[in-house]
């Protein structure tokens, strides 16, 4: 009778989680406090269904702020719905001691990927910042996106924050721009929309950012596999 052979996959390794991000500290401990307290009936993937469906409705509520700015607001709560299942799902699992290694890092980040199409589609259709401007930064969060999970691949090492600045980060940005578009739309002596002033200096500091890590990553690969 033939053995049955052992799959591949269970030599899976997790990569090393780098998170740098100003507020990392106390996210931290706050996430746990959440995880100690969270029903036993809710679990990581219920978390990840919220937080993927809170990131399309943000996307939603921008599109519809074109016609009523008070859609704002409700974007805000959508934003701390998304952090909340985003970023618990997988300190919900390592809490509970029910890590699922692979299928928790593909689906996190595909339906993140998604999402933030739907995010970004959304603030294209507002009316609050060029599509171009909208797409610009689109491109580039996934190409950083592309660059984290190739060096996942290849050294083993998943930076969840580049510089200091993370997706919690991110979203508190996003919250307060959305409050300072009910006060003020237009930028630099009303002479700009204040999501395109946003936008280009999003779109400056994530260039960098990819520019950086590609050229660090590259030069770090290349001294550890050289040539004789």
């Amino acid at each position: 009778m033939a053995t049955k052979s052992v799959p591949a996959a269970i030599t899976f390794r997790p990569a090393t989680r780098i998170q740098e991000s100003a507020l990392s500290i106390g996210e931290r401990k706050l996430l746990l406090w959440l995880a100690s307290r969270m029903p036993s009936w809710v679990n990581s993937d219920h978390l990840t269904a919220l937080g993927f469906v809170a990131q399309i409705m943000t996307g939603a509520t921008y599109a519809l702020a074109r016609f009523d700015r008070r859609w704002l607001v409700v974007a805000i709560a959508f934003l701390v719905l998304n952090w909340f299942g985003d970023s618990l799902d997988g300190t919900l699992a390592r809490f509970r001691n029910q890590q699922r290694p692979r299928y928790g890092f593909y689906v996190d980040h595909i339906l993140d990927s998604i999402g933030s199409v739907a995010l970004m589609g959304g603030l294209a259709l507002s009316g609050y910042t060029s599509p171009t401007i909208a797409v610009g930064l689109l491109l580039l969060f996934l190409l950083l996106s592309i660059q984290s999970y190739l060096a996942t691949y290849t050294l083993g090492e998943f930076r969840m924050s580049f510089w200091s600045f993370g997706p919690t980060e991110l979203r508190i940005l996003l919250a307060a721009g959305n409050l300072a578009l009910l006060r003020w739309p237009m930028a630099l002596h009303g002479r700009y929309r204040l999501f395109d002033v946003g936008g280009i200096i999003g779109i400056v500091g994530m260039t960098a950012m990819l520019v950086f890590f590609t050229v660090k990553n590259t030069v770090r690969l290349y001294n550890e596999e050289r040539v004789a």
